[in-house]
């Protein structure tokens, strides 16, 4: 991590990343939430979150990177998805392992890296359940912490979450949503409110608000652009929206960020 500057700015990558810190400290930032790293931290990261971190000279861990479709082909009758974590955008991206669950964790990262550099058979799916082995010794911690009922509405949520990454851009309307999905608005309002705390087009404008905020790091994207690629024509619309959303204009955002 220490050699490569380009993780103090921010950015994202297309896979999932598991970073688990055992040494040293520092501040991560994930989608404009900061977290203080210590030995013990973990980030789970979903595709396209953007995240950069300062790290202190004597930082040790691991990361992980791997593809949804890399696991979920291997094991075929669950998916990533399926841990709590990844459930939704909106899950906490941080877990803090206990003395006690560090010493418990750690030899699987110690296997998996020391199966990377063997040529043993078999080596694939080594790595595979090693790695699996990991993400159920999270579920159960990140259970412990964020307390997820099983609800028939965390279904219809992650139907919507899924729908929404694929519409948000063109499609603003809740009732839109609401109809794709096969349920009444007011239902659709009721499941929101019930699991995320929000109203469904709080929880549309939030998607496109942090698409935004992502996109305005990248400096070859004029606020006009932005706006247009958000599906927003009305540049001044864009912009009254951003300031209500984040009490601040793009342009100021962009500003803020710069460093």
């Amino acid at each position: 991590m220490i050699n490569h500057s380009f993780i103090e700015k921010p950015h994202r990558h297309n896979f999932y990343l598991l970073v688990f810190f055992t040494n040293g400290s520092g501040i991560h930032e994930v989608d404009f939430d900061r977290f203080d790293i210590r030995p013990g931290s973990v980030f789970v990261l979903q595709p396209g979150q953007m995240h950069h971190w300062i790290l202190s000279e004597d930082i040790e861990g691991f990361i992980v990177f791997y593809t949804a479709e890399m696991y979920n082909l291997y094991f075929g009758n669950k998916t990533i998805e399926d841990y709590p974590f990844y459930f939704s955008v909106q899950n906490s991206p941080e877990i803090v392992l206990e003395k006690e669950e560090i010493k418990s964790i750690l030899p699987y990262f110690e296997n998996l890296i020391a199966e990377m550099q063997t040529n043993k058979v078999l080596k694939r799916d080594k790595i595979m359940n090693l790695l699996d082995i990991i993400h159920i010794e999270l579920a159960r911690k990140y259970n412990e912490i964020y307390i997820h009922e099983a609800h028939s509405y965390n279904v219809k949520i992650k139907s919507l979450e899924q729908l929404l990454e694929k519409k948000f851009k063109e499609e603003k309307s809740a009732a839109f949503y609401a109809s794709a999905l096969n349920v009444s608005l007011k239902h659709l309002n009721r499941i929101c409110n019930e699991i995320l705390k929000k109203t469904t087009t709080e929880v549309i404008v939030d998607r496109v608000m942090l698409e935004a905020k992502r996109m305005l790091l990248d400096k070859n994207w004029t606020v006009n652009e932005i706006a247009i690629e958000l599906g927003y024509e009305d540049y001044s619309y864009f912009t009254r929206l951003f300031k209500k959303h984040t009490t601040v204009t793009p342009t100021a955002f962009r500003l803020l960020k710069k460093d």
